[in-house]
């Protein structure tokens, strides 16, 4: 029997490349930059699955082009990037990568945080240009972090995970999500909840953790930052859209809140220019970037595709009601 033909929209790391052509008639793309919209479309007409990130778009357009697909595999735990009700409706299975990247994740919330806080890239960027002429006692101060409260929206995996770091530094942890924690879950986290409105005004630090959908884009607007502390910083590793930047950049230039730590933006790669301001921490998207969790990513969606071209179900299916055994 021949293989099904899969496309993989990126080289990936080599124990899930191995995985997926024991398996597969693969064909990798290995250029520097994604793929052209154009040129993805044609490379699918014959393919049963695609693996790709969170960079491709998966709506009518692509699966019109690909007849034959049947599976998504999204090197991703967000799936914003896939219309979902698209595929269930023409049978084809999308899966994601839980689990993998949340330790990676609230390591780099983490990062963010301390960073505006101790405003540890401005200086630097000072020390670097040469500009240090010694120590002063007033110099880049910033703010503590111990002993402050932190405020995390959305209490999933990655916001309990960051939760559980916040212990080490003396905080009071609060927090705010659709589905309030069981009593035992906010001991063990010593979190306590709240509504949203009373986590915006007794927070210090504000994470997000949030999926992207239609509840929750541009969830954070003006209104939301008027409730803030003046000296309060909002972090965000979760997804841009959910932050009205327009709103961020006029709360930042006038003062309503004291800064920023931002690993998503609203229209990626594009960056607000308000948002280059010293008192804001920009990443192009790292919240996972680490060997190690990268690695179990693309093993994880190499893994969903396998199974599914096995007869078995792929165990991270977000439309199971589109999985038929062939």
């Amino acid at each position: 029997m021949p293989k099904a033909k899969v496309f993989i929209t990126h080289p990936l790391y080599p124990d899930a490349r191995n995985l997926l052509q024991g398996c597969c008639d693969c064909q990798f793309w290995s250029k520097p930059e994604r793929p052209p919209r154009e040129e993805l479309l044609g490379r699918l007409k014959d393919k049963e699955g695609l693996v790709c990130l969170l960079t491709e778009r998966v709506g009518d357009d692509l699966l019109r082009a690909a007849p034959k697909l049947r599976i998504v595999a999204n090197v991703a735990v967000g799936y914003d990037n896939v219309d979902l009700p698209a595929c269930t409706k023409r049978g084809v299975v999308v899966t994601n990568t839980p689990g993998v990247l949340d330790e990676t994740t609230a390591d780099f919330a983490w990062a963010l945080l301390l960073a505006v806080a101790r405003r540890v890239v401005e200086a630097d960027q000072y020390v670097r240009a040469g500009n240090w002429q010694g120590w002063n006692f007033d110099q880049f101060c910033g703010t503590d972090v111990w002993g402050k409260t932190l405020g995390i929206i959305g209490f999933g995996r990655i916001g309990r995970a960051v939760a559980r770091r916040a212990a080490g530094f003396g905080m009071k942890v609060i927090y705010t999500s659709r589905t309030r924690a069981p009593e035992e879950g906010e001991r063990e986290y010593s979190a306590e909840y709240r509504d949203l409105n009373a986590l915006l005004a007794e927070a210090d630090f504000i994470t997000l953790h949030l999926p992207l959908n239609g509840d929750t884009r541009q969830m954070f607007e003006a209104s939301k930052f008027s409730r803030m502390k003046p000296t309060a910083y909002l972090i965000n590793t979760s997804r841009g859209a959910v932050v009205d930047e327009a709103a961020l950049v006029h709360a930042l230039e006038s003062k309503r809140i004291a800064g920023a730590g931002l690993d998503v933006f609203e229209q990626e790669p594009f960056v607000h220019p308000g948002l280059k301001r010293s008192n804001v921490v920009l990443a192009p998207h790292l919240g996972s970037a680490s060997n190690e969790t990268r690695a179990k990513m693309a093993i994880t969606a190499a893994q969903n595709a396998v199974a599914m071209f096995q007869g078995q179900r792929p165990p991270n299916m977000l439309n199971p009601e589109a999985f038929k055994i062939r």
